[in-house]
This record gives structure tokens, sequence and C-alpha cells, in this order.
């Protein structure tokens, strides 16, 4: 089936990795943390370590291993168990709280913002996270973006890539699945998307995992694979009959 451009009413984006470099963004706060302390941390492959532990920890909840838990307290648990491999067992209790809380400072891509606008003109911009709405409030003030609304995996009480987490935003919106398009830098997320009638798009995000990283790589089936958000933009919003 042809990909209509104009169909897209909504468009629904992943956040770790495709809005905010979490990466970069930990490294940075780390250089400040070692100098400030003294300390000669790889805030690169703690960065690494902690993002690899993501993923078990929510599949551990979505098998019914553990309870449904916030992404604050899984990055909590995750982190704790880190620490002693790079050498910061000694952290104290606020020390920790401070540095579980990085994940609410991520810095978005320098394309997020100007793009971001751009698509609000004729769509509906929102969030769709295994984030909990919490830390995605503060990651959209701290990082100056505008959304239509806040969605996250907590409404439904399943992580993504479970159904249930995309169907809620069909639900909530009062649009047919595939209305909405979903925006991620990574395929396993736009492949359980289409599962449930959305369309997705593929935001190329080459230093995700770093320079020396290997980022993930669009699947055929996307309906559009973009460099960045004004890409997206222009494959979009211009097709709009009434864009000047």
């Amino acid at each position: 089936m042809t990909f209509d451009p104009q169909a897209v009413q909504a468009l629904v984006f992943d956040v770790f990795g495709t809005v905010v470099d979490w990466r970069g963004s930990i490294i940075v706060e780390g250089a400040h943390f070692n100098r400030t302390r003294g300390l000669a941390v790889d805030w690169g492959a703690l960065a690494d370590a902690w993002r690899a532990g993501y993923q078990p920890a929510m599949d551990r909840v979505r098998r019914g291993q553990a309870e449904w838990a916030s992404i604050d307290h899984l990055h909590r648990q995750i982190l704790d168990d880190l620490l002693p491999r790079f050498g910061l067992d000694h952290l104290t209790e606020p020390e920790r709280r401070h540095l579980n809380q990085v994940w609410h400072r991520l810095t978005p891509w320098d394309d997020v913002r100007g793009g971001l606008m751009r698509l609000r003109e004729q769509h509906i911009v929102t969030t769709l996270s295994n984030g909990h709405v919490a830390l995605l409030v503060a990651l959209s003030r701290q990082g100056g973006l505008t959304w239509d609304c806040i969605l996250s995996a907590e409404l439904a009480q399943h992580y993504k890539p479970d159904p249930e987490t995309y169907l809620m935003v069909g639900r909530l919106l009062d649009l047919p699945q595939d209305r909405l398009m979903m925006v991620a830098a990574h395929s396993g997320d736009l492949i359980a998307a289409r599962q449930t009638g959305m369309k997705t798009a593929f935001v190329r995000r080459p230093l995700e995992f770093g320079a020396d990283g290997a980022p993930d790589q669009p699947d055929e089936a996307c309906d559009l694979i973009v460099n960045d958000l004004h890409e997206l933009a222009d494959r979009l919003v211009l097709a709009r009959p009434d864009a000047v």
C-alpha cells in the first residue's frame, strides 16, 4: 500500500535516543562529577552498562517476575548494581539519588526543538516513552520541548513493546491507529507499533551509542526513513496541500 503523508494526524515520539542524547548527556555530567570529586570513572562505559540493564529490567516486569515500577526505580536498581564495578560504591544516598536523576536532565539532539515546532504546525505531537510522566515532564522542561500531550507507558501499565502501550495512544487521542505515526530511532519499537496499525518513521541517530558505537538500522517496512526531524517535517508538512 502506498504511504499517504496526508493521512497522518498525530506523531508519536520515542524519547530516549530518538529525542534526547542519553549517552552524551551522562558523559557530560559524569565528567563534571569526576572533576569535582577527583575521580577517573569511564562514564561512557558506565552509561552503556546502565542502558544495557534497561531492557532486562523491564522484561522482568513484563514477565510478571517483578511488580510494575517506574523507570526511575528500575534505573536506580541497575545503578546500585553497577557502582561497585566502577569504584563508586562509596557514594552517599544523596549522591546516588542525584546521579540517578540524570535521566531527567538529558539534552535533546540539535534538530529536535526546531523540528518539533515545524511538525506541530499541522500535527498533534506526543511522547510515547517507557519513561514515566514525571520524568518526561522534567525532560521537556529541561530541553525546552513543547508537546501537545505527554503519554507514557506508565499510563497503560505496560512497557513498550507490549501492544497495549501503542493502542493506548489511539484510544486517548480518539484516532484510528492508522492515523498515528510512531517516530523512533529503534527498529524494534517501530515494528511493534506497526503491528498495532501505526505508520512508522525511522530517525537515524548515528551517535546514540557514541562515535564508535553501532546505531540501530531501519527495516524496509518503515514508511519513512529520515536523518532528522527537519527532514521528517519536509516529508510530512510540505506534503500537505495547504502548505506554503
